[in-house]
């Protein structure tokens, strides 16, 4: 089955990566399905379970963002979008950090009123097959159940999600990996209820809520920035994209090319490049651009949306990712 992004059809490895991450995104849901009831059935009133399984509510948020921009990205441009639904990937994913930094918030302000105020959540007991048994040491076993499976999904979901450029299913690959501190955080705050210590529930609980804030705060950022069309960068933000160095060297390579500098930005899954070309004098033709232009789309698959576009010199904003042919060498510059 062919898979689309919009007009760009996709390489069948990365065809096959993306339908293995829409199968692990039902099989989080389902994961997050039966721990949010889990946690839910034994929570008490413990502060530290409540805000484990709002997180674990939360946590549905960006798998559904997921599997939603996946459909809404597949469909072609038209007059009304140009530009293709790219888009709906930085919606899907500033709609799940707002999500996180609210409830976050919330979260946050409830942990340190009761702190402060110093509520003691009592914790009894239940009869389960004719004996009595302590509720925490059920939500003890709930959270070390429940904590395993996102760990081990996450590191699944966080290889594919470099495979598509997907920032979506990064951040969801990441909150997974670090659920593990949630289940340890939630379980230190039972169990020093059972001790004694009334105020490592309300501790357990402000330390969730300040990973799930942290969460969102990182992933806002990342969001909008994106939709603002800033510079390019990886799937985890932590550099620029290697693929502008890669146009401007191919670009450099021609004969016919002076200088080059490319102005990308990042659409989702794929990049809308526009490629500045200085010629060299007489020797610009349309069939030579429309032959570097292929040249370019052929270096990567999210490469489709490119443009090429002529010009005296190179205009500043492309200065840094820019480079010149020097004496038949290349001296190309990446930001």
């Amino acid at each position: 089955m062919t898979a689309r992004f919009g007009r760009t059809e996709l390489p069948e490895e990365e065809a096959a990566v993306l339908r293995r991450a829409v199968r692990l995104e039902w099989l989080t849901i389902g994961v997050l399905a039966v721990t949010v009831t889990l946690v839910f059935l034994v929570m008490g009133s413990s502060q530290a379970m409540r805000a484990a399984g709002i997180e674990d509510l939360l946590s549905i948020i960006p798998p559904l963002a997921f599997l939603l921009a996946v459909r809404i990205v597949a469909r072609a441009p038209n007059e009304r979008y140009p530009y293709g639904y790219h888009r709906s990937i930085g919606v899907a994913h500033l709609v799940a950090a707002v999500a996180l930094v609210a409830m976050g918030g919330f979260l946050i302000y409830d942990s340190v009123t009761s702190l402060l105020t110093g509520e003691r959540p009592p914790i009894g007991s239940i009869e389960l097959f004719g004996t009595t048994l302590w509720l925490g040491w059920l939500m003890i076993a709930v959270m070390v159940v429940t904590g395993i499976p996102p760990v081990f999904l996450g590191r699944a979901k966080m290889k594919l999600a470099k495979r598509l450029h997907n920032k979506v299913l990064y951040a969801d690959a990441d909150m997974n990996r670090a659920d593990w501190m949630t289940s340890a955080g939630t379980i230190v705050g039972v169990a020093g209820i059972g001790l004694g210590f009334w105020w490592t529930d309300s501790a357990a609980a402000l330390f969730i809520a300040a990973g799930i804030l942290r969460d969102g705060l990182r992933n806002m950022r990342a969001a909008i920035t994106d939709l603002m069309d800033t510079r390019a960068t990886t799937f985890d933000d932590h550099s620029p994209h290697p693929l502008a160095g890669e146009v401007n060297r191919y670009l450099l390579g021609l004969p016919w090319v002076a200088a080059a500098g490319t102005r990308m930005r990042d659409q989702g899954h794929v990049f809308h490049v526009e490629a500045f070309v200085v010629p060299v004098d007489g020797e610009l033709t349309v069939g030579r651009l429309n032959a570097a232009r292929a040249g370019c789309m052929e270096l990567d698959w999210k490469l489709r949306d490119t443009v090429l576009v002529p010009v005296p010199e190179l205009p500043e904003e492309v200065g840094g990712s820019g480079g010149v042919r020097q004496g038949g060498s290349e001296d190309t510059h990446e930001a």
